[in-house]
């Protein structure tokens, strides 16, 4: 798990390639070949809080930190670090609405609204997960010294089925 919460609270940082490797070595998070990672904004947290009633005008813009899809070495760190799944407690794991393209080559450029989504599920096949409470469990790894733990999510058994809810538990 990496902490998002811990180290911006509520700044709504749009965190990129140099702000995740600080966090990751500040808290000690190694990310290695074949993990699911999470990433722990306090915005799940926010919700819950409401109660059942969400309040929109505390809800959009996010206050929370949320990954800058526009980021390349981001997304290079994505693919290199061969993680398996990019869990998160927001609404899109990136930034949305989003931070204009820095590239972007005026009128009429393709580029993708969600470059983050692009990246992760249409070129490398990374499944991304969104709105899951995370913060009781970022709070006991917190106290813990800990940032590893066995995470399942089995999807819900539903014949083809795409984008099936998961039922995800974490023991640690």
């Amino acid at each position: 798990m990496i902490d998002l919460e811990a180290h911006f609270s509520t700044t709504g940082r749009k965190v990129g390639y140099d702000d995740l490797m600080m966090i990751m070595e500040a808290d000690n998070v190694v990310v290695e070949s074949g993990d699911m990672v999470l990433l722990h904004s306090g915005f799940g947290r926010m919700l819950m809080e409401m109660g059942g009633t969400p309040d929109p005008a505390r809800v959009r813009p996010n206050p929370y930190a949320e990954l800058n899809g526009w980021d390349a070495r981001l997304l290079q760190w994505i693919t290199d670090s061969e993680l398996v799944a990019l869990i998160a407690d927001n609404f899109a794991v990136e930034c949305d609405p989003l931070l204009p393209n820095p590239d972007d080559s005026g009128p009429g450029a393709r580029r993708p609204w969600l470059p983050l989504h692009e990246h992760c599920l249409f070129r490398l096949g990374v499944p991304l997960a969104e709105l899951w409470h995370l913060s009781e469990l970022a709070d006991w790894l917190r106290s813990n010294g800990r940032s590893r733990f066995l995470l399942t999510a089995p999807p819900l058994r539903i014949s083809g089925a795409v984008g099936s809810p998961v039922t995800p538990v974490a023991t640690v």
